[in-house]
């Protein structure tokens, strides 16, 4: 007779062992496993291909394969001559080879958010602000936009814009000629998306100086050059622009000081009647969907940055001027649920 009944400490056993997956995979991106595993490898010939230990090489893949992130063969049931192969999305996101390569922006994710982790302690006995993973200088913004702000939007942002923006009427009627501001664009992916998927569209990327001249580049390798422009600058006190008919705005007023006075910023650069699409994280009211998105913004509320509750966002729209403001969830885009706000000038 089967016991399906778990004890009321499992959940927290289960946050004890995490570390060892998340160590795991993590361990399979840096010695470069899943680019071996695209085709079927037993540990053995895994282990001399890359020079590791075998038996220690079998446990891990083991494990790897308990996660779901390998497949194995399932008639073999000898160990030593199992063959192990990467799944589906492992294929896409964690093998440097597929253009969604995401490897990097998750090992990036994981390394800051156990950064601020180890500060936990002390920031709650005596105050003040974390340490951030890296400091905000042109190198980091750089890398930043090349490396896991990049990927993230080629491997996942891109196509979650384009699914929003099919609910926008003037970007759905594809050769209507539309001026587009990507807001805190970073490597300027999304913008390059929606240019591709709209004939009429033209736009600027706005973002820091370091971080639009990687955006640049990519427009340019993209032969967008003629139609997408960049901008470096600082939302908080440098112009933006006006006669937009649409914004893109993604992640963005988490590091803004005054939530309030950048609306208003984004209202003027409006045309009468033009679209804001913000896309943002907010704390729902119910603990378990809280609980998908205060530990990855945890580190960034102690950094003094705002996070709103779920509602709030859409009250400071209404107060500086917008109308129309609709609101839905969407769980497509990076790391956590995001709230998506659709508002006319």
């Amino acid at each position: 007779m089967p016991f399906t009944t778990s004890h009321a400490l499992q959940p927290y056993w289960d946050l004890a062992v995490a570390p060892v997956q998340a160590d795991a995979l993590a361990a399979a991106l840096e010695l470069g496993i899943f680019d071996v595993l695209a085709t079927p490898h037993t540990p053995a010939q895994l282990a001399d291909t890359l020079s590791l230990h075998a038996p220690h090489t079998a446990l891990l893949l083991e494990l790897l394969w308990s996660m779901q992130v390998l497949e194995r063969d399932v008639a073999d049931t000898d160990a030593s001559t199992q063959r192990y192969r990467c799944t589906t999305s492992t294929l896409q996101y964690f093998c440097r080879a597929s253009v969604a390569f995401c490897g990097d922006a998750w090992l990036y994710r994981l390394h800051a958010l156990r950064h601020f982790a180890t500060q936990l302690n002390t920031l709650v006995c005596a105050g003040g602000k974390a340490a951030p993973y890296s400091a905000a200088n042109g190198i980091n913004w750089t890398a930043a936009a090349q490396h896991q702000i990049g990927q993230e939007q080629r491997a996942v942002t891109m196509r979650a814009a384009l699914s929003v923006m099919q609910r926008i009427a003037p970007f759905a009627a594809r050769n209507t000629p539309l001026r587009l501001l990507d807001l805190g664009g970073g490597p300027g992916w999304v913008a390059i998306a929606l240019a591709q998927a709209h004939a009429g569209l033209h736009g600027c990327v706005f973002d820091w100086p370091e971080t639009v001249a990687v955006a640049a580049a990519n427009i340019a390798h993209a032969q967008l050059s003629e139609r997408l422009e960049t901008q470096g600058g600082d939302l908080d006190s440098d112009d933006i622009g006006v006669d937009y008919d649409l914004i893109w705005c993604s992640s963005v007023l988490h590091f803004v000081p005054d939530m309030a006075a950048a609306l208003r910023k984004m209202h003027t650069a409006l045309k009468p009647g033009g679209m804001l699409v913000c896309v943002q994280a907010e704390i729902a009211p119910a603990a378990e969907d809280a609980a998908r998105v205060l530990p990855y913004y945890l580190p960034m509320r102690m950094l003094g940055r705002t996070v709103t509750r779920q509602g709030e966002l859409a009250q400071l729209l209404r107060d500086a001027g917008w109308r129309q403001v609709e609101q839905y969830g969407a769980s497509d885009f990076p790391m956590a649920p995001v709230q998506v706000l659709i508002a006319r000038a």
